[in-house]
């Protein structure tokens, strides 16, 4: 029998905050990676000037930037990166969470659905936030390691656009989860997020951002303000 699943994204979906932003103010209250900071900032800032002016899409945008939060990691086993993935899901994220996604989350449960978190974040950072929430399954950008450490690159694809139901697929298909993608259900508040909600059957714009609720009105689908 196929399972019925629910796909969340994260940022901006479930937290009114950005999560990425955790795992920065992670390193800079601890005195921790300062100088990959400074290189985070010189790196993206310009890109976001870009972005903000219309010069460069979403996408170009946010996948260097998920993509470079592995830069802090270099260097480091998992054991030793855990008290960042920790500390953002039950310190900084005190507060954030979005309550209308929560409840989401709370109903699909009640209705035995598959819960499945799907975000562009580190995959460990996800799978923690995952523990937290109570979501069955995880799926983020997953870092690359060399001989049980980091590296501080990307190991395989950036968890965004189409990748994001890519990644999720493969997830389901390595667990043998045999889901109904027609009756399941996907939350996300951005057009880097159209991917995932075109997956299932039930797309729901979530608190949507400029760029997804033109979208989302001209394909019909629901959207939560």
């Amino acid at each position: 029998m196929k399972t019925t699943a629910a796909f969340f994204d994260v940022d901006g979906t479930l937290t009114t905050e950005r999560v990425w932003r955790g795992v920065l103010d992670y390193y800079k209250a601890n005195g921790k990676r300062t100088w990959t900071l400074l290189q985070y900032w010189a790196y993206h800032m310009p890109l976001y000037l870009l972005h903000s002016v219309g010069l460069l899409s979403q996408s170009a945008f946010r996948t260097p930037w998920a993509a470079h939060l592995m830069w802090f990691l270099r260097g480091d086993t998992p054991e030793q990166a855990q008290p960042v993935w920790d500390w953002v899901t039950t310190e900084y994220m005190q507060g954030l969470w979005r309550a209308e996604g929560l409840d989401k989350i709370m109903e699909h449960k009640a209705k035995g659905h598959l819960l499945v978190l799907v975000s562009a974040g580190p995959q460990p950072l996800v799978e923690r936030i995952a523990r937290e929430l109570g979501a069955d399954m995880a799926v983020g950008t997953k870092p690359a390691m060399h001989k049980g450490r980091y590296t501080g690159g990307v190991d395989g694809m950036v968890s965004i656009d189409e990748n994001k139901a890519s990644l999720a697929r493969a997830a389901l298909a390595s667990q043998k989860i045999d889901v109904d993608f027609d009756a399941s259900w996907a939350y996300a508040d951005g057009s880097t997020d159209v991917g995932l909600l075109e997956m299932a059957g039930h797309p729901v714009a979530f608190f949507p951002d400029e760029f997804l609720k033109p979208i989302a009105l001209e394909r019909g689908w629901p959207v939560v303000e």
